[in-house]
């Protein structure tokens, strides 16, 4: 099946050291960073050919206040119970505070000049952010998604984008979990129904897309 897409954005959704890096917040949390780093090529292609064609890209990191006041105190519970407490000192800084180094982007997708950045407190990018207001402005309707974790951030992302009327494609393999059976369930809960989150597609076939829709508008 072929990808009719026109100006979409690309949505990169936290793709940071504390996710990324084995000092950061996730692996204090016990989580196992290297299977959340296969995203990374995966995003780097795309990131490649939106460049390339000059597609609007949209970064996200998940962080809060350095005061914390914007954690739900639910959210930082379960990071006591976790082991991996929000705004406690770790390797990288403070643990998913704005500002520290562990908050930023791994040096191999950081983002280049022109591309915005969101910061948000929550799991959704558009919860408590700017983001719906900045795609309304460009008139854009199309989102293309990737980055983790699948079934927590991006899938947040992706319902709320679906909610709010977007057609959206989920680059399965520029996703990633710790949890190899949360990742492919979250893959498989966007085919149901016909399609009801999107489209599952890979990297590749993503950036193809990308390269089609350029020259048709030559």
């Amino acid at each position: 099946m072929t990808i009719t897409i026109n100006e979409p954005a690309l949505l990169v959704i936290d793709m940071q050291r504390d996710f990324l890096e084995p000092k950061g917040y996730a692996a204090q949390a016990g989580l196992d960073v290297s299977l959340l780093r296969t995203a990374i090529p995966g995003v780097k292609q795309l990131l490649d050919a939106a460049r390339r064609h000059d597609l609007l890209v949209i970064h996200t990191r998940e962080g809060h206040r350095s005061d914390l006041s914007d954690c739900p105190l639910s959210k930082m519970m379960r990071s006591v119970r976790a082991g991996a407490t929000i705004g406690s000192e770790g390797p990288l800084g403070r643990l998913l505070v704005r500002g520290e180094y562990g908050h930023d982007f791994v040096d191999e997708l950081a983002p280049v000049e022109g591309e915005i950045v969101i910061d948000k407190p929550g799991y959704s990018a558009f919860h408590q952010t700017d983001l719906q207001q900045i795609l309304g402005v460009r008139e854009i309707r199309q989102l293309i998604l990737c980055g983790i974790t699948t079934e927590v951030c991006v899938h947040s992302t992706l319902r709320q984008a679906i909610d709010l009327g977007y057609t959206c494609w989920l680059a399965g393999d520029a996703c990633a979990s710790a949890d190899t059976r949360m990742h492919q369930a979250a893959l498989d809960m966007v085919a149901v129904e016909g399609g009801i989150f999107g489209e599952v597609r890979t990297s590749a076939e993503l950036a193809s897309a990308i390269s089609a829709a350029s020259q048709e508008a030559i």
